[in-house]
């Protein structure tokens, strides 16, 4: 196949970054300040594909779109780190927006396409690199990052990673998660869901083992060295095998396989149906899916501030918007730490939000109106983003879709809301079906389905 000339927004888009995609959060939880923000505001122990789907998406919006769709993806990025700030273990302050940090965070990207190449065995000459480093420039130039804090040229680079790891990276209790535990943790990809659970756990054993030995044969030797990490000959084989067989094979790849497109193609996992008052079952399992963002077995405001970031994340929202979404997700914890805290410890477990929601729903008709709801009112306001007082299906699907949600369930369940049939859902419908999600005992009512066939 012809060499049609260096691009970085091309070689992004390749499906071969998968290979250096865990490297990439690796290198970025490195530092302190994003290392601190993972722990702290992040869902990636619960959530880990959403974590990589998150990065690479943001990716997509920065280096594919128009100048428009850029700057409200910017825009997105700067609201959302204004919120991610906090005090590490050692008392020092961070905060999300410190410069430094945000081109660490943003270069790190270029150099793992950089090294996708390299690893590959098509590495960019020094001509094709200042070219695809001048088409990221241009790129990031919408973050007005201060000038002394970017290397001018590619050719700098290396000299830059020496320096910033020496004094700046540590081995973060998120980069040692990232790296030694999470994948052997990880919840099954929605997409796998023909491995069942068990199959599921005999695989993330093997891809957790091989993940971490490609990770360390593949991070900078100036990187291994200020982590204490050592990449064996074994790693460093598997290294070779892995990118040099991918990168002869991806070039022969007609475009339509070697780039990531949009739209994926999935089965939909089936789901168990119980039999009798349903319930339970449906609170349980939206707990678990839904408000558990840090997957500890309890939730507490970081879960419900982490389930309004990811409502917003999804959206082009003003800052007043956001701030309405997200005041309304903290008056909703209010109610349930108010309703369901016991002992005062800020927490509240499966059982006792479970057991709390169905008394409360039997005891008090007007219960889901004093949280959820409101909550709810916020969401589908910020998601008629055309102010017609509708949400027709692409605004619901970006709110709910995403690469992790099936696209024959997510448009399954907009059917079901939609009662008059007629393409829309109003707000009463959108409230009519969460409501029916926990007070209807028979699984055959509409709403019932939001998440899917039961």
């Amino acid at each position: 196949m012809a060499d049609r000339g260096a691009s970085f927004k091309r070689d992004l888009s390749e499906w071969r970054i998968a290979l250096v995609a865990w490297r990439l959060l690796v290198l970025q939880a490195a530092d302190p300040v994003v290392g601190a923000g993972m722990a702290e505001h992040s869902t990636y122990r619960a959530h880990p594909w959403r974590r990589v789907e998150h990065t690479l998406g943001s990716g997509r919006r920065l280096f594919y779109q128009d100048a428009e769709a850029l700057r409200r993806e910017v825009a997105r990025l700067n609201r959302s780190h204004k919120r991610i700030r906090g005090t590490l273990p050692d008392g020092r302050p961070y905060d999300a927006r410190d410069a430094a940090t945000r081109v660490w965070v943003l270069l790190t990207l270029f150099e793992c396409v950089v090294a996708m190449r390299r690893l590959g065995g098509d590495p960019y000459d020094a001509t094709q690199l200042e070219a695809a480093y001048r088409e990221f420039r241009e790129v990031i130039a919408a973050f007005e990052l201060p000038e002394e804090e970017l290397p001018r040229s590619a050719a700098e680079l290396p000299r830059y990673f020496a320096r910033y790891a020496r004094e700046r990276l540590e081995f973060t209790e998120a980069a040692r998660y990232l790296l030694n535990d999470i994948l052997r943790e990880a919840p099954r990809p929605r997409r796998l869901w023909f491995l069942g659970d068990a199959g599921w756990r005999v695989v993330r054993a093997a891809v957790a083992r091989v993940i971490r030995e490609l990770t360390v044969a593949d991070l900078p030797p100036v990187v291994r060295e200020r982590l204490g990490l050592v990449s064996s000959r074994r790693a460093a084989l598997l290294s070779v095998v892995l990118h040099r067989g991918v990168g002869a094979v991806v070039p022969l790849l007609p475009d339509g396989l070697r780039y990531r497109s949009a739209e994926e193609v999935r089965r939909p996992p089936r789901r168990f149906r119980p039999a009798g008052d349903a319930r339970g079952s449906r609170v349980d399992r939206f707990f678990r899916e839904v408000l558990d963002q840090t997957g500890d077995g309890c939730i507490t405001v970081h879960d419900l501030k982490a389930m309004a970031h990811n409502v917003c994340w999804q959206l082009e929202l003003s800052e007043d918007a956001e701030a309405r979404v997200y005041r309304a997700f903290e008056d909703w914890w209010e109610q349930l730490r108010a309703a369901m805290d016991a002992d005062g410890d800020g927490r509240v477990s499966r059982e006792e939000f479970t057991a709390a929601t169905l008394a409360g729903c039997d005891r008090d008709a007007d219960y889901l109106e004093r949280g959820l709801l409101p909550a709810l009112r916020e969401v589908f306001a910020a998601a008629d983003t055309d102010g017609s007082g509708f949400l027709e299906f692409d605004e619901y699907r970006a709110v709910f879709g995403g690469p992790r949600v099936h696209p024959a369930e997510l448009s399954y369940g907009f059917r079901q809301l939609d009662g008059d049939g007629d393409g829309r859902i109003t707000e009463e419908e959108f409230l009519r079906g969460f409501s029916e999600f926990f007070t209807a005992r028979a699984d055959s009512t509409a709403g019932a389905q939001l998440l899917g066939r039961p």
